[in-house]
């Protein structure tokens, strides 16, 4: 671990003090963005703008938008962990094992929101306004939600806040569909269950005890194809050509397969719920201006 200085240590709590120099390692402050999700959702989100129509200008803006509120989350997370990142030895975690200061992911976190809060905005007041709901319940599941039977509200609240910005940015600010932000809250709770599900034992260590924890990794191995399947039933509605039954068929295999040889082999899954997410993916980007 790289030596700990003073001008590292936090001032005001958990988020206070920004970085007074630029962090001792780049990679280390991406890896603390937690990467993956951050840009797969950001992807989505492009997709997303693409098919409902949007313009080249509207959907650079919604893109880096959601960028900015998703990196402000992924590091934010792990400025509030580190210290019990830290204390369980999470060797793994970019500042618990010294690739990154603690001080210089909290600047980062804070950097990020400030950019996203009128980067939302210029997409549109009501759009934005929606957005930033989703980016608040994600830093409220950082501050303390993530340790409650409540820990999955935050991830439905904020992927269901992301068609909704899309479509609100639209000319003439169309709502939408009822199905698609329904389908889109359900994704998010398969979400929750899919990545905390390699982390339960470790959480349940650093005394974490979130909804996944309280039901253990063989109930979130059980219980993770649920929402998924369910978010496939929505979006298959109507879809063309059989589609959408297509779709729902392969969801509900890969979620009846993932759970019954999770038990024997924990990551199948998983494995069975990322499928099924981009099976979900696929059928919400081809719904093109459906979505409002």
């Amino acid at each position: 671990m790289e030596a700990r200085d003073e001008s590292d240590v936090a001032v005001g709590g958990p988020l206070g003090g920004l970085p007074g120099r630029w962090p001792r390692s780049t990679g280390g402050l991406l890896r603390a963005c937690h990467p993956g999700p951050t840009a797969v959702v950001t992807l989505v989100v492009a997709g997303l703008a693409v098919a409902a129509g949007q313009d080249g200008p509207g959907c650079v803006l919604a893109t880096t938008a959601v960028l900015a509120g998703q990196l402000s989350i992924g590091w934010g997370n792990d400025a509030v962990d580190a210290a019990r990142d830290g204390a369980a030895g999470r060797r793994a975690k970019p500042v618990a094992g010294g690739a990154v200061t603690a001080r210089a992911v909290r600047g980062a976190a804070l950097a990020a929101l400030a950019l996203c809060v009128p980067l939302s905005l210029l997409y549109g007041a009501l759009a934005g306004a929606v957005h930033l709901v989703g980016v608040a319940a994600g830093w409220a599941y950082n501050l303390g939600v993530k340790s409650t039977a409540a820990s999955w509200l935050p991830y439905a609240i904020g992927f269901a806040s992301l068609p909704a910005f899309v479509t609100l940015g639209l000319p003439g600010r169309p709502l939408p569909a009822w199905w698609v932000v329904a389908a889109a809250a359900l994704v998010g709770v398969g979400a929750h269950l899919g990545n905390v599900l390699p982390d339960i034992a470790d959480d349940l260590a650093a005394g974490v005890r979130g909804w996944p924890q309280r039901l253990g990794p063989a109930g979130v191995r059980m219980l993770l194809p649920a929402p998924l399947v369910a978010a496939t039933a929505l979006l298959a509605r109507g879809a063309p050509g059989g589609a959408g039954a297509l779709a729902l068929a392969v969801a509900l295999v890969a979620g009846a397969g993932g759970a019954l040889l999770g038990r024997h082999r924990p990551r199948a899954a998983f494995l069975a719920a990322v499928l099924v997410a981009g099976v979900n993916v696929a059928l919400l980007l081809g719904r093109g201006t459906a979505l409002a």
